[in-house]
């Protein structure tokens, strides 16, 4: 079983819960929405053992970590916050090394365009925010927040199964492991509130702005046919629009590079050694 978590003393609430494992040069990882500090590089420790501190933590309301306070949410600016409050308090303030996917995509691109000087460099995982917020899209997650709140796991996993139209080939794993990450949660009711006020949040304006990022970034994307909630054009996008990003996946027909830890941390130590 994997360590629980301790509390990270970053000074407010929610009580955000994480770990730190290993010793050398710092990296943040960041989860995507309904998954926890365990979905980013799935359990893999080549990084820790290759001479890196690896900072984990669950976003308010994921995995051991509070649900947001009365009268505080669920969006970017917080969860930002929390990223900040972390990054002070585990990682000497940095410049550090960001590690996000989908909802922690997001996530460490804005605060790198808040913060460039406190960013060594970026590992985008999966991004699907392209500087719309659409009305079909926001369907399906307050589709899925209802499925949730009134069905609980088995409802979840009953709509995505539904509505996402999982290619047959990877229907399985993806039910597996989506059961699997959601049991890890100790609020569910905090996931409902966060499926509604994610997607709604902004992480940064249009996508104009990854033209001023000036921070060395690798983008991983994923195929759609077992992926189609994280579009590889949108990650494309963000290497077009990011100066100098280099994009990276899996060859046609394979799992996704998000989906394999020990792969994609080869990846993320490799573009690591780039930046020195």
């Amino acid at each position: 079983m994997p360590p629980e978590a301790v509390a990270f003393s970053t000074g407010s609430e929610p009580a955000i819960r994480g770990e730190a494992v290993g010793e050398g040069p710092p990296m943040v990882l960041c989860h995507g929405i309904t998954a926890t500090r365990h979905s980013v590089i799935h359990g893999s420790r080549r990084l820790e053992r290759g001479g890196h501190t690896v900072i984990s933590y669950d976003a308010r309301g994921h995995g051991e970590s509070d649900p947001a306070p009365a009268g505080a949410g669920y969006g970017y600016p917080e969860l930002r916050g929390d990223l900040a409050a972390v990054i002070d308090e585990q990682a000497g303030g940095g410049p550090v090394l960001l590690v996000g996917h989908s909802m922690g995509a997001h996530t460490i691109v804005g605060f790198a365009l808040e913060n460039p000087a406190r960013v060594a460099g970026l590992v985008v995982i999966g991004p699907a925010y392209d500087g719309e917020i659409g009305e079909g899209s926001l369907r399906y997650w307050d589709g899925l927040a209802a499925a949730l709140e009134a069905g609980g796991i088995d409802g979840f996993l009953a709509y995505i199964d539904r509505v996402q139209g999982i290619d047959p080939r990877w229907r399985d794993s993806v039910l597996r492991f989506t059961r699997e990450r959601m049991e890890r949660h100790r609020h569910p009711e905090a996931l409902v509130t966060a499926l509604r006020e994610v997607p709604r949040s902004r992480p940064f304006g249009t996508m104009a702005e990854l033209e001023g990022l000036a921070v060395p970034t690798l983008v991983v994307a994923s195929r759609d046919a077992a992926d189609p909630g994280h579009p590889y054009a949108v990650a494309e996008a963000y290497a077009a629009r990011i100066p100098g990003a280099r994009l990276t996946s899996e060859p046609e027909g394979q799992s996704p590079l998000a989906w394999q830890g020990g792969r994609l941390s080869r990846e993320i130590e490799a573009f690591y050694r780039e930046l020195q």
